[in-house]
């Protein structure tokens, strides 16, 4: 089951995405199918087939985000959480092949997108990483075996880079 925490970047990101869909998109693609409808036959209208597709896509994306917006809970940083990893958290970590990873920790619906640099909540990588501080070791369990790695560093910033 996922989890329902939401960075406060994160939500303003979906429900901007639910009123570009509902407010502009929507109008527009049924202005399109109707224009469409009115040629006559529908059966052999690509513009009619594809539009009504798309309103389609739409409409079931507007459900989800209006199922799913309520529900999710919006996690802000708070001061005592400095020094140690949690919700929202830029982490960097490194192993002892000297390899490095940079990435944040976020609600699970966030890390869909042009971000690649985020990890849910869920990942056994943040699972093993909560409450621990820099220098730190933690092990994550992967299909592979057992992996270790140190804490580098932990900031708490928003996903535009402000404090």
């Amino acid at each position: 089951m996922k989890t329902k925490l939401i960075t406060p970047e994160g939500y303003k990101k979906l429900y901007d995405e639910h009123e570009h869909l509902w407010m502009k998109k929507r109008p527009e693609i049924t202005k399109i199918v109707s224009w469409a409808a009115s040629l006559g036959d529908r059966s052999e209208n690509a513009d009619y087939q594809y539009n009504k597709r798309l309103l389609r896509e739409i409409d079931r994306r507007v459900r989800f985000l209006r199922k799913l917006l309520p529900e999710l809970q919006v996690v802000h940083h708070s001061p005592a959480q400095d020094g140690k990893v949690f919700f929202g958290a830029w982490v960097e970590i490194e192993n002892d092949d000297g390899e490095v990873k940079c990435f944040r920790i976020v609600g699970p619906e966030e890390i869909y997108g042009e971000d690649r640099n985020f990890i849910s909540i869920d990942s056994p990588m943040a699972r093993a990483l909560i409450k621990k501080s820099v220098d730190d070791v933690c092990k994550v369990k992967t299909p592979s075996g057992t992996k270790e790695w140190f804490i580098n560093s932990i900031e708490y910033k928003d996903a535009f880079g402000k404090e």
